[in-house]
């Protein structure tokens, strides 16, 4: 043999027969060939029994060996996995000497790890890392790169999963942005691509692709250049914002984790998402918003019509009337401090400082939070004047605001520097002598969502500790914001970390990495009123899941004193409920009725606990104008039920079939109305799914929610 081949424990999922090495989970199996010229890639990748679990296994579904080849999705002698180290191309199929053992994670996962050790490059090692997952017809993989060198390297270009796909082009929808829009031919994914489909129309099956790397540097590409390629990782050097790691001499650096879930024996490539997809990210991929054992239900926001008049008087008179209404956290917004950087009270409007107020808020029944921007500091405050080594620098050497160019005071940190711990202490200070539960974290990080001019992202400076060009700051200031999130959930385990699409980087973007780092994601800024604000809101819950969890999307600025405000309640109850506008302004009746609506959505949250889920309503598509849209959220574990949404956006029809899946065939099922609790119907999960029930909205922009319950 000519390099060492060696062989651990053999658990149950994995196997090993002279070159071949075999990856099962009894739902999907992953065959790795290791050749005589010491060359690594996947042979087959295959469903077993098409995905069947053990307990529902058909014989007539049952695959002979040379049918379960020819269902491969992977075709062999793929790359496996490519980067760049000094510019020179890495891939499965290059020359290494390999070693394999198995493993397991905490959550379950148990898989193998490849040892690397290339035959082209000194001091260059790589640890592959396949996990499977109990009951998931999914993979998650990473590869960790070790510089056991004398010299730096430049790691560029990083695909940490790439192989050919058995899908003829033009057989292929490529399902993109969230996996909700349909393309054909070749695609470059970006930033809203956290997951891609391709799903083979003749086939009726398909692979989904997930990227877990942050922002705007995800990459995923289907079909590039007309290939039968299909790669996800990191941007390439031919990219904006390209990516760069430099690796230095005897350190090591994992990359962020991508995922494949295969599926068959459907024409719809939206039911992968709804069930593969959303259980690994419900249950295994590590989402900070399912570690809450009680997840935040109804949000307050002073932001707008208030902006920055607010004060001490003005927050307990909302704080009152958010009482009211049963609103949970109260977040105080923008305005309420003397600088961005400092971060000292404003004494004109909070004369006691933020203690009283914050301790009014929690005397009403709700918890306090706090706007914060995460990296901006005006240049008159002391930490600027004191630290200007801290901030980021633009191509011409100066220190710029990466968030807006015409905000000239105002300058971005670079989060690589001791800023990073700067803004952290800042924040717990304000935990721990004020009691804040909820920081919302703004503007921009890396790039900004306002701004499309490549160069003016990043930090240029040379002189920071953890990087010396524009390229490299981008993984490692992105990093190090998801750090100083960990770090503040160690200090304070019960703080609330909503995340912006601002600090994100892009307009209403939210993916992976942000949701297992933070709870929440700020998504977006609606100013429209009533039905077209509602409508609004929905589409971008709707685009963003079943890929991404619901609970995670923080869509303002829907207002409490709207005339649609139960409109606007029902449409937010997909996703994480956070209103604003001016509660004092509703009548107690009205704060009565909206309290309502609330404690029978926290009443259902109790029975259920529906917030774990959202799948899409069978028949109801994207929220649009002209037509009926809706979701449901169905506890797909418990199958004790859960909520669902049903919408009339302008649509010329009355009446509408509802029907939901995921539940018992065998039990029996209530359907009640909303807020009243009225029994519409009693049927069995069969009869829901098969012929469900009749529900009429008589206006033109009209809802209902129904709790669904088994008996």
């Amino acid at each position: 043999m000519k390099y060492p081949l060696f062989f651990c424990i053999l658990i149950l999922n994995f196997s090993l027969s002279a070159r071949t090495i075999k990856l099962n989970n009894g739902l999907i199996e992953r065959v790795f060939n290791l050749s005589d010229d010491s060359k690594l890639s996947t042979s087959s990748y295959i469903l077993i029994n098409n995905g069947l679990k053990n307990d529902v296994k058909n014989e007539n579904w049952t695959l002979s060996k040379d049918e379960q080849k020819n269902q491969s999705f992977i075709s062999s002698n793929s790359k496996e996995f490519s980067f760049t180290i000094d510019d020179n191309q890495f891939t499965g199929l290059s020359s290494w000497m390999v070693s394999v053992r198995d493993t397991s994670v905490l959550n379950g996962g148990k898989g193998i790890v490849f040892s690397l050790k290339s035959k082209e490059k000194e001091g260059l090692s790589l640890e592959l890392t396949y996990l499977t997952f109990p009951n998931l017809p999914l993979i998650k993989k990473q590869i960790k790169f070790y510089n056991l060198s004398t010299k730096d390297f430049k790691l560029e270009s990083l695909d940490v999963e790439s192989f050919n796909i058995n899908t003829w082009i033009f057989n292929a929808w490529i399902m993109r942005n969230y996996a909700r829009y349909k393309h054909l031919g070749p695609y470059i994914g970006d930033w809203d691509d956290p997951l891609v489909i391709v799903h083979d129309v003749s086939q009726q099956r398909g692979i989904a692709i997930g990227n877990e790397a942050i922002g705007v540097l995800k990459r995923t590409s289907v079909y590039e250049n007309g290939s039968s390629n299909v790669s996800t990782g990191l941007t390439h050097t031919n990219q904006n914002f390209a990516f760069r790691k430099w690796i230095a001499a005897g350190e090591s650096w994992e990359s962020p984790a991508v995922f494949t879930a295969l599926y068959s024996g459907s024409n719809n490539p939206y039911d992968v998402l709804n069930t593969s997809v959303s259980d690994y990210t419900r249950k295994y991929m590590g989402s900070r918003i399912e570690s809450i054992k009680k997840k935040p239900m109804f949000v307050y926001n002073t932001w707008y019509p208030f902006r920055f008049d607010i004060n001490h008087q003005l927050i307990t008179k909302l704080a009152d009337a958010a009482s009211e209404c049963g609103i949970e956290e109260f977040v105080i917004d923008d305005g309420w401090q003397t600088s961005y950087g400092d971060w000292a009270v404003d004494l004109k409007k909070f004369p006691n400082g933020l203690k009283p107020t914050f301790d009014y808020i929690k005397q009403k029944g709700m918890k306090p939070g706090l706007w914060l921007s995460v990296a901006r500091a005006d240049t008159f405050t002391n930490v600027y004047k004191k630290h200007p080594e801290w901030f980021v620098k633009d191509k011409n050497d100066q220190f710029c605001n990466l968030h807006s160019q015409s905000e000239t005071k105002g300058k971005t940190a670079c989060m690589s520097t001791d800023w990073k711990n700067y803004i952290k202490d800042v924040i717990l200070n304000l935990v721990n002598e004020n009691g804040l539960a909820y920081a919302k974290l703004d503007f921009a990080v890396v790039t900004s969502p306002y701004l499309y001019k490549p160069e003016v992202s990043g930090c240029y400076s040379k002189n920071h500790p953890l990087h010396t060009d524009q390229a490299a700051s981008y993984q490692e200031n992105y990093n190090r914001t998801m750090t100083l999130f960990d770090d503040l959930h160690k200090a304070a385990p019960e703080l609330f970390i909503d995340c912006t699409f601002e600090t994100a980087g892009r307009l209403n973007m939210n993916d992976y990495a942000i949701v297992k780092h933070a709870e929440g994601n700020w998504l977006s800024n609606i100013y429209e009123l009533g039905e077209i604000g509602a409508l609004r809101a929905r589409l971008l819950a709707w685009q963003r899941t079943p890929a991404l969890p619901a609970s995670t999307l923080v869509i303002g600025n829907l207002r409490m004193n709207d005339p649609e405000r139960e409109l606007l309640l029902k449409s937010l109850a997909g996703t994480l409920p956070i209103l604003l506008g001016d509660p004092t302004k509703l009548t107690t009746a009205e704060r009565q009725s909206f309290k309502a609506w609330v404690d029978w959505l926290k009443g259902i949250e109790n029975r259920h606990e529906y917030m774990s889920f959202r799948q899409d309503l069978p028949g109801f598509g994207e929220p649009t104008e002209g037509c009926w849209d809706g979701f449901m959220r169905i506890n797909t574990e418990t199958k004790s039920g859960g909520l669902v949404g049903v919408f009339r956006q302008g649509g010329a029809e009355a009446e509408r079939t509802v029907t939901i899946k995921y539940l018992d065939f065998k039990k029996k099922y209530a359907i009640k109305e909303g807020k009243t609790g009225k029994l519409i119907s009693t049927l069995t999960g069969k009869q829901l799914e098969e012929t469900g029930f009749k529900v009429s909205l008589l206006k033109k922009y009209d809802s209902q929610l129904f709790e669904i319950v088994a008996k």
